[in-house]
C-alpha cells in the first residue's frame, strides 16, 4: 500500500510561493532591445559577460555577432601615435533600421577592370565622386562619411550587440569578405544613384593587381592631380611603372617580379586555402574578442600587402603610418581602396570555382551575423551575411579577364642534400624524428631573428581520400604585438638553406602581415596555413615531423610567438 504524505496548508502555500519565485529566475523576460538576444546569467557574473577560460562563450550559448544597433553608443577613437587628436568615426544617428532585401530580378552590372575602362566611363566615375564629395558633411552618403565606415568597424568605435565591453571587428575573422563586399556594394549604389542621369547602371572598377597587365596603380587614379580619384597620400616610389609587391616589406627595395606575384597568388588562393576556414578566417561569434580568431590567407597576405605598398611611408623607425591606404582608419579616403577591395571580392568568386571544399560557410552563426550600412536613400539597413553570398542576386559580376596565377605553382627543387642538412642541424633524420631527440624550441619567444623548430605530425602518409577529407594545417598561435605596429613574417617548411629565398622557393608556405591600427592595445591572434599540397611538393608526406622556419620582416623584435602546432581541417 502506497504511503500517503500529508502537507500542511502553510507548507503548501510556501511550496507554491517557492515555485513562483523559482520561475521568475529561470524564465527570461522578453528583451527590450531590437536585436532580441538571449541573456546568459550564471551565479557570480553579470548578464552577457560570462566567458570560458579562453575568453569566448560556452559552445551551447554561441550565436551570431552584430554591432550595437544603437548608434548613440558608438565612441570616438583615441590614437596611440603621432599628433592625431581623437578621431570621431561614428556615422550620423538613425533609430530606424530596415532589413536588407536583395533586389528582385536585378539588372546584372559588370564591374570592369580599371586598366580597361574607356573615356566615357572614366568621366562618369569622376563625376560620381565629385557629387558624392559635394554632399552635405552630415549626409551619410557623403564621400568622407563613407570613408569613416571602415574606421568605425575596424578601430573599436562599435561594440558588439549585447556586449558593451567587447569590440566589434571585421578583420582577422570570417567576417572579412562579406563585410567588405557589402561595404563597397552600398558605396557603389550611392554612386550610381548620384549619376543616374549619366549612367544609372554604373559599377565600380576593380584593380586587377593579381595579373601582370594590372600590377600597377591604374592610370585613372594617379595621372591627374586635379581628379577626384587622385590621392596625394600614396607612396611616390610606387607610382607607375612600379610593380605592386605582394611580398612587401618596409625599408627593402622592391625586387619582386610579376612572376613572383603570380606564385604568391597561387600559394595564397589555391594551395593553402583549400577549406572555408583557411580562406575566410576563423569563426567569430558573439562574445569573442575581435582579434582572437585569426584571418584567412587572402587577408593575411594579399590584402594587407597591397594596402601597405600603396600608402605613403612616413619613414618613422617603428610606427610606420602609411596613410591613406596603409592604415585601417584612413584607407577609404583613397578612392583606390574600393577598387582594391573589388579585386579582393573578385578573388572570393574565383576561389569558389576551384571546387572540392571551396564553398561558402554554412554555419548558422556566420549566416545570421549582420552589419549596418546606409543605402542610397539614407536608410539605415541591417544586412545579414546569408543575403550577400551571391553577387548575381546582388546585381553584379566581374569582367572576365585572364587569371594567370591558377597555373603559377612553384617548381619543386631537387632534395638530394636535404636529409643530410637536417641531420647536421638537429642530429636526427627528418623521416624518423622521435620526441625528445632534439633540442626543443622554447615558446613563447620573441621573434627578433629567424627561428627554426621541429613540429611533430599527428598523422603521416595519408591516402588521397584522407587528404581530400581533411587538410593538414600549420597553426602559428599566440602571435602577440601592439596593434599600432605593422608586422610581418614569412613561413618556410623543411627549408635546407640558412638564407631564405622568398616566395619563389618551393619551401615557402606563406606569410603573416598585419596593418597598423590607431590604438596601442596589444592583440593576440593566430594564423593558419594549409600545407597538404606543399608536403607533396617537398616529398615529405611520410615524415614524422617537419622543420618550420619563421623569418621576421616588419616589427622585428616586437612580436611574440606563443607556439606552433599541426592540426587537421575538414
Amino acid at each position: 500500500m502506497a504511503r500517503e504524505i500529508a502537507i500542511a496548508p502553510s507548507q503548501y502555500n510556501f511550496t507554491l510561493l517557492f515555485l513562483f519565485f523559482l520561475l521568475l529566475f529561470i524564465v527570461p523576460c522578453k528583451p527590450t532591445k531590437d536585436y532580441d538576444e538571449p541573456k546568459i546569467l550564471v551565479y557570480g557574473t553579470t548578464p552577457n559577460t560570462l566567458l570560458s577560460n579562453d575568453g569566448s562563450l560556452p559552445s551551447l550559448a554561441r550565436r551570431p555577432v552584430s554591432p550595437d544597433p544603437n548608434l548613440t553608443n558608438c565612441i570616438p577613437v583615441r590614437p596611440a601615435f603621432g599628433n592625431h587628436t581623437i578621431i570621431d568615426c561614428c556615422p550620423p544617428v538613425s533609430h530606424n533600421i530596415i532589413d536588407f532585401k536583395p533586389p528582385i530580378n536585378p539588372v546584372v552590372k559588370v564591374r570592369p577592370a580599371a586598366h580597361l575602362v574607356n573615356a566615357t566611363y572614366l568621366e562618369n566615375y569622376k563625376e560620381a565622386i565629385r557629387r558624392m564629395k559635394a554632399l552635405p558633411p552630415n549626409d551619410p552618403r557623403n564621400f568622407y562619411q563613407q570613408a569613416k565606415i571602415h574606421c568605425t568597424y575596424c578601430e573599436g568605435a562599435y561594440k558588439q550587440a549585447g556586449f558593451p565591453d567587447i569590440m566589434f571587428g571585421v578583420h582577422a575573422n570570417w567576417l572579412f569578405f562579406p563585410f567588405h563586399r557589402m561595404y563597397i556594394y552600398f558605396y557603389e549604389r550611392i554612386l550610381a544613384s548620384l549619376i543616374k542621369d549619366l549612367d544609372p547602371n554604373f559599377a565600380i572598377p576593380f584593380w586587377n593587381w593579381d595579373s601582370p597587365v594590372g600590377m600597377q596603380i591604374p592610370a585613372c587614379f594617379h595621372n591627374d592631380p586635379t581628379s577626384p580619384l587622385y590621392d596625394s597620400l600614396r607612396n611616390p616610389n610606387h607610382l607607375p611603372p612600379a610593380i605592386v609587391n605582394l611580398d612587401y616589406n618596409y625599408g627593402e627595395k622592391d625586387q619582386n617580379t610579376p612572376e613572383t606575384n603570380l606564385q604568391i597568388m597561387y600559394r595564397s588562393v589555391v594551395s593553402t586555402s583549400k577549406t572555408p576556414t583557411l580562406f575566410f578566417g576563423s569563426p567569430y561569434r558573439a562574445g569573442d574578442r575581435e582579434d582572437k580568431p585569426g584571418g584567412g590567407r587572402v587577408q593575411d597576405i594579399l590584402h594587407s600587402a597591397v594596402h601597405l605598398w600603396t600608402g605613403r611611408d612616413n619613414k618613422t623607425a617603428l610606427y610606420r603610418r602609411t596613410e591613406d591606404m596603409g592604415a585601417f582608419y584612413s584607407a577609404p579616403k583613397d578612392p583606390l581602396f574600393y577598387s582594391h577591395h573589388g579585386n579582393v571580392d573578385r578573388l572570393w568568386e574565383i576561389w569558389k570555382t576551384l571546387g572540392v571544399k571551396r564553398k561558402d560557410i554554412t554555419d548558422s552563426d556566420f549566416l545570421e551575423s549582420s552589419f549596418l550600412f546606409y543605402d542610397e536613400n539614407k536608410n539605415l539597413v541591417r544586412v545579414k551575411l546569408k543575403d550577400c553570398l551571391d553577387t548575381k542576386k546582388l546585381g553584379y559580376v566581374y569582367q572576365d579577364v585572364d587569371v594567370p596565377w591558377l597555373d603559377a605553382k612553384p617548381t619543386p627543387r631537387r632534395r638530394s642534400r636535404f636529409m643530410g642538412k637536417i641531420k647536421e642541424k638537429i642530429g636526427v633524420g627528418a623521416s624518423h624524428v622521435a620526441a625528445g631527440t632534439f633540442q626543443e624550441t622554447k615558446f613563447p619567444l620573441v621573434l627578433d631573428s629567424s627561428v627554426r623548430t621541429i613540429v611533430m605530425r599527428p598523422r603521416k602518409s595519408r591516402s588521397k581520400k584522407e587528404k581530400e577529407e581533411e587538410e593538414e594545417v600549420l597553426v602559428i598561435e599566440g602571435i602577440e604585438f601592439q596593434r599600432d605596429l605593422a608586422v610581418s613574417f614569412d613561413v618556410y617548411i623543411n627549408d635546407e638553406d640558412d638564407v631564405q629565398g622568398g616566395p619563389t622557393k618551393t619551401e615557402f608556405a606563406g606569410s603573416f602581415i598585419h596593418m597598423p591600427y590607431l590604438h596601442q592595445h596589444k592583440m593576440k591572434t593566430h594564423t593558419r596555413i594549409g600545407i597538404t599540397e606543399l608536403l607533396e611538393d617537398l616529398d615529405a608526406e611520410d615524415y614524422d615531423a617537419i622543420l618550420v622556419t619563421l623569418v621576421p620582416k616588419m616589427g622585428k623584435g616586437h612580436v611574440t610567438i606563443g607556439g606552433i602546432k599541426l592540426e587537421f581541417d575538414k
